[in-house]
């Protein structure tokens, strides 16, 4: 599994919520390129052209906040973003991506210390962030236990694995 990250910082504040990062009237729709097209469009409707696969979304408190729709990590892992950095999410959201596969890192105060287009780099190994700077910042480190998910790509796949492991003794 990818523990280390290197990309593009685009920044945003406090209580993002789901219906910022993918619009209700999107749900309609199962297909994953359609929430990676529209994320963030009531906010800044070019936002999702210009993402780059690597780029990472560093954010303020209770990221995620609102409804309990997984579309919305759904679209931002789709369009690429390699993990989501924020002084904390809400707790759906928080579950809702790491079940998917999808980085999230509690780092308090990093917010602080980036601007949109500065590059970072992430180890969550050793729970750091290398500022543009150069200077570290210590992040939480993820239990043991969501690692496992995150390293099997997800809830979903790590369960079949195991129940496979466990069919074939």
């Amino acid at each position: 599994m990818q523990t280390r990250f290197q990309g593009r910082v685009w920044t945003f504040g406090d209580d993002v919520s789901t219906d910022h990062i993918i619009s209700g009237k999107y749900l309609g729709t199962t297909d994953p390129k359609v929430f990676a097209d529209h994320a963030f469009e009531a906010i800044d409707p070019t936002w999702a052209k210009e993402v780059q696969s690597g780029d990472l979304i560093v954010a303020g408190a209770n990221f995620g906040c609102g409804s309990s729709r997984e579309q919305a990590p759904i679209a931002l892992k789709t369009l690429g973003i390699s993990a989501i950095l924020a002084n904390s999410f809400a707790r759906i959201f928080f579950r809702n991506a790491i079940n998917l596969g999808f980085p999230v890192i509690e780092c308090e105060g990093l917010r602080d210390r980036v601007k949109s287009g500065e590059t970072i780099e992430l180890d969550m190994a050793r729970g750091q962030v290398r500022l543009p700077s150069g200077d570290m910042m210590p992040c939480s480190a993820l239990p043991p236990n969501v690692l496992e998910i995150l390293e099997a790509g997800g809830l979903v796949p790590k369960l079949k694995k195991e129940l496979g492991t466990r069919a074939a003794r």
